[in-house]
């Protein structure tokens, strides 16, 4: 059955493969093949998870159906001292589990830990195109604004920012 579990360091290996497939089978369609590789090879990097894990507040948790891992997501405070706005960074499942109430899940957790500490609002990208807008949209986010990010490389993160008021939807 479905296990959800915060995670940290020793998880690393298991989140970047999942990252590998995940990207490989759902983003071809959305962003150049160039782009894909050079996000996986710095954001989603040994080093750079490591960083986000230690340094930025990043907590990261592992989803695991049948004990075994199929998805991760992490999210912190938005702003630091300012915990009514928490920013899931990170959501990702493998495409074999979608449909099955697990993104949900993921983000009945991430609410069930933040709202603790003050959080009303969960915040998070998503690229235009990804499938995923009409997923958020029916757990209840709604589009707060649309932005383009010229990144590194001359990059292009094509993006909605999205919201969820867990005071009026608490998933």
């Amino acid at each position: 059955m479905l296990k959800i579990t915060k995670v940290s360091l020793e998880s690393i290996s298991v989140i970047r493969r999942l990252s590998d497939e995940i990207w490989n089978q759902v983003y071809p369609s959305i962003v150049p093949m160039a782009q894909i590789e050079f996000l996986l090879n710095t954001w989603y990097s040994t080093a750079a998870l490591t960083e986000q894990m230690e340094h930025s507040g990043h907590e990261f948790i592992l989803v695991e159906w049948n004990d075994e891992a199929v998805g991760y997501a992490s999210y912190s405070m938005k702003l630091a001292n300012q915990p009514e706005r928490f920013r899931v960074h990170k959501l990702y499942l493998q495409p074999a589990m979608h449909g099955k109430g697990i993104g949900r899940a993921m983000l009945k957790f991430i609410a069930a830990e933040s709202m603790p500490l003050g959080c009303k609002e969960l915040e998070l990208n998503v690229h235009k195109r990804n499938p995923a807008v009409g997923f958020y949209q029916h757990v209840g986010f709604t589009i707060e604004q649309d932005i383009v990010t010229v990144i590194e490389h001359g990059h292009v993160l094509d993006d909605y920012i999205m919201m969820l008021d867990l005071t009026k939807n608490p998933l």
